[in-house]
């Protein structure tokens, strides 16, 4: 008996990275599972790389109806909602002296917006059903606050908010709603930092490495899966001990 067996996942931002780590244990862990990615493309490669228990579909999650198209795609194909994780997001990194109010509505409206079309709308399948987790992806980022990052700090830490307030409407539904913060994690765009910024940030960590996307998909298989079923409101750290 694996840990997802017979539940449908639906993973936002799930074409590559952290996202697609989270696609490949949970259908490893017996689950279908819905990747939505604002690359419809990519994400038609990726869940053909999982198998025909996947299924990629292009959604933009700051289009509510699009979230809702995804979130019904899932239902409507396997049969039920009962994980989903809300990981789209991108940056805009720049000073506050230099950053657009573009660059600032751009990265709110994704993180946190997205987060809040599918929290609000996947609670609204799951309630019916008494059951579901959601998942949302923070970062270390909103706990800290990291320069250069007033959009991305402020929406992820508006993450956590958002997920304690859900968590708190939601709980009588048995429906839990929790986030994870991931630290430094090895990546395509994290490997590509200047040397100096990279140890900077190693020389913060009491583990000495940064982390993989598995280990960030292993805590949201948790989150999903049973083995947290009194656990909601919550938030875990995936950062090597960084800020503690």
């Amino acid at each position: 008996m694996k840990l997802l067996d017979d539940r449908t996942a639906v993973i936002t931002g799930g074409a590559q990275g952290i996202g697609y780590a989270i696609a490949e244990v949970f259908v490893g862990q017996g689950a279908r599972v819905v990747i939505g990615d604002l690359d419809g493309d990519a994400a038609g490669i990726a869940a053909k790389k999982l198998g025909d228990r996947a299924l990629g579909v292009a959604c933009d999650v700051v289009d509510g109806e699009d979230v809702e198209r995804l979130l019904d795609t899932a239902v409507e194909t396997f049969g039920s909602l009962d994980a989903l994780v809300n990981n789209a997001g991108i940056t805009r990194d720049a000073t506050m002296r230099t950053m657009t109010e573009d660059q600032f509505d751009q990265v709110i409206a994704v993180h946190l917006k997205g987060a809040w079309h599918g929290t609000r709308l996947a609670s609204a399948i799951m309630r019916e059903q008494r059951s579901g987790s959601i998942v949302n992806i923070s970062s270390l980022s909103g706990k800290v606050g990291m320069v250069g990052q007033t959009n991305y700090s402020a929406a992820k830490a508006g993450i956590i908010g958002l997920t304690k307030a859900a968590a708190k409407e939601m709980a009588h539904h048995g429906v839990r709603v929790n986030a994870i913060q991931p630290g430094l994690i090895r990546s395509a765009m994290t490997e590509a930092m200047p040397q100096k910024a990279w140890d900077q940030k190693m020389a913060e960590i009491p583990m000495g490495r940064a982390g993989e996307p598995a280990e960030v998909a292993s805590v949201a298989l948790f989150y999903a899966s049973d083995l947290s079923s009194y656990m909601t409101g919550t938030t875990a750290e995936v950062t090597g001990g960084r800020f503690m």
